[in-house]
């Protein structure tokens, strides 16, 4: 059975790093990466930081906690791949239940206001298909968080989207399964 939808690329790498200060030094002053966002603790425990090496809101961030005893540092956090459209979300998300993957969530992120359908592989690692997420233009900003519309379903990413997003389906189907009765 052909699967259906197809990953364009390597859209971001999420790590959990010990020092969310020294490793946001290293990757902006060491690598040239730039800082699209910030989340603080109250938002992901530990502190997040979302860095750009290109026009996407992100292709790394960094979630801070000290790692258990135990446990290695720096692990990776999720991976995640970027697909060409939002209707290859919403046929990935039905392909993943149908294969009886553990999908973890699905919906609009805060920062970055991507699409997507977040799963766990046969080893439990944390993998993210997403589309949409913001560009960053030349002038360096990124979208202000008041815009932000994060969703607990694609249902109702498709309905309350951020400004300038254009969540138009394409596919019959999909239009059909998501307009209100």
């Amino acid at each position: 059975m052909p699967v259906p939808f197809a990953v364009r690329k390597l859209g971001h790498v999420v790590l959990n790093v010990a020092d969310l200060e020294a490793s946001k030094r290293f990757y902006t002053e060491l690598l040239g990466f730039k800082v699209s966002d910030v989340y603080p603790d109250g938002m992901m425990p530990g502190g997040m930081v979302f860095l750009r090496c290109n026009g996407d809101h992100h292709c790394l961030a960094l979630v801070g906690k000290a790692p258990p005893p135990g446990e290695a540092r720096g692990t990776l956090h999720h991976l995640a791949f970027e697909l060409a459209t939002l209707d290859e979300v919403f046929r990935a998300r039905d392909h993943l239940r149908k294969h009886g993957a553990r999908i973890v969530y699905e919906g609009r992120r805060r920062a970055g206001c991507q699409v997507s359908v977040e799963f766990l592989d046969p080893d439990g690692h944390h993998l993210e298909l997403y589309w949409g997420v913001d560009q960053i233009g030349t002038d360096g900003r990124a979208r202000p968080a008041e815009e932000w519309r994060q969703t607990l379903t694609l249902e109702d990413a498709v309905r309350m989207p951020p400004p300038g997003q254009d969540t138009t389906l394409h596919d019959p189907a999909l239009i059909e399964a998501t307009t209100p009765a």
